[in-house]
């Protein structure tokens, strides 16, 4: 998941023509330099999660940079549109997935943009919008492995009962500590 701001957290896209406009360009840059599987349009940043097709430097570029030069062409603007760089979380599996798609479809409800998120029409929740799937890949997460370190991680064992208990540590000379 991607996160960007706007310039001094200016609300710019609370207007309409810019909200529609970082839309289009989002789905401008779709398939050639990215997968587009959720984003929301906050009025003053965005939160997008996609599959980088280049780097994802490169992918933010894409957005931001074609997003502000389609700024100043189409809506006569010579604002400075964002902040500098951005902050992204790697999605480490399908949990993980589900919980930031959650995030993303609540924040505009948590600012009381819209009573639900489907009622929001700048996010991927709101009909209409074609999405790519959900990245194949993610390792499905079950409730037992949820919790912990995975089954078979160098310092845990199960006993009999179907506990996990800590290794020993073992030293240099690998006796026991």
């Amino acid at each position: 998941m991607v996160t960007t701001s706007t310039w001094g957290r200016r609300a710019l896209f609370h207007a309409e023509p810019w909200s529609r406009l970082i839309i289009d360009t989002l789905y401008h840059y779709r398939g050639s330099a990215y997968l587009l599987h959720e984003f929301v349009i906050m009025p003053d940043h965005i939160h997008v999660l996609l599959t980088p097709l280049t780097s994802l430097e490169k992918a933010v570029q894409f957005i931001k940079g074609g997003f502000s030069y389609r700024a100043k062409k189409e809506l006569g603007s010579n604002l400075e549109v964002w902040q500098k760089g951005f902050s992204d979380h790697r999605i480490r599996d399908a949990s993980d997935y589900r919980l930031h798609v959650i995030y993303m479809r609540q924040n505009p409800v948590k600012r009381n943009l819209c009573e639900k998120p489907e009622d929001y029409p700048y996010s991927s929740a709101h009909a209409g919008f074609a999405l790519d799937g959900v990245p194949q890949g993610l390792k499905p997460i079950s409730l037992g492995a949820a919790v912990g370190a995975p089954e078979g991680a160098p310092f845990q064992s199960k006993v009999p009962g179907g506990v996990t208990e800590a290794a020993p540590f073992r030293g240099k000379s690998n006796k026991t500590a």
